[in-house]
């Protein structure tokens, strides 16, 4: 099993690099967020998943070890393969992924393309256990504030505030208040933004 390539960064797109390790090109496949991180020096490290099949062997990279166990984890779950982890990876930061899993939130795991209900419920289904110990999140905090901190951030949306701004000061109150009702978050984040 490929662990890890080190070495020279010939190729560099969206959707994979190429690495020469000792004289030996590896077509490395990547997500967004991945490709985001990569940085613009000559020499890379990438965490890789070797993943091998009658037809080919194929290899996916990650800046972050922490990605590459998300992508793992995705994997698992029957109905998601690589391609489809990758696309997840590539249309939400993996911390959001990570949320919307313990949470439970079907609507952010559907918004992504290629993502049916039943595909969504079933990755929450399989995950949410795991995720919650992996990641040490309090289940009932995670579920009781997102649909608040969401209605909130929706809100805030319609009135013509940017989301990206929006989310940083609506995160804030949520932590600070555990307790806040929606009307609460949008109150307070009035005041700040």
């Amino acid at each position: 099993m490929i662990a890890q390539l080190q070495g020279r960064l010939v190729e560099k797109n969206p959707t994979e690099v190429v690495i020469d390790c000792g004289g030996v090109g590896y077509q490395v496949n990547i997500s967004l967020h991945t490709f985001s991180l990569i940085p613009n020096s000559e020499n890379i490290k990438l965490y890789t998943h070797l993943q091998i099949k009658e037809d080919a062997h194929t290899l996916y990279g990650f800046v972050e070890k922490s990605e590459r166990e998300i992508f793992r984890m995705l994997i698992s779950v029957s109905g998601i393969g690589a391609g489809i982890a990758r696309t997840m990876l590539s249309s939400i930061e993996p911390k959001q992924i990570i949320n919307a899993i313990a949470s439970g939130d079907v609507g952010i795991i559907q918004s992504i393309k290629g993502i049916g209900n039943k595909t969504a419920q079933r990755v929450i289904l399989d995950l949410k256990e795991k995720v919650v110990k992996l990641y040490n999140i309090d289940e009932v905090f995670a579920v009781q504030n997102n649909r608040n901190r969401d209605e909130a951030l929706s809100a805030l949306e319609v009135l013509g505030f940017v989301r990206k701004a929006s989310e940083k000061v609506v995160d804030k109150i949520v932590k600070e208040d555990p307790e806040a009702t929606a009307e609460t978050i949008i109150k307070k984040a009035l005041k700040s933004l």
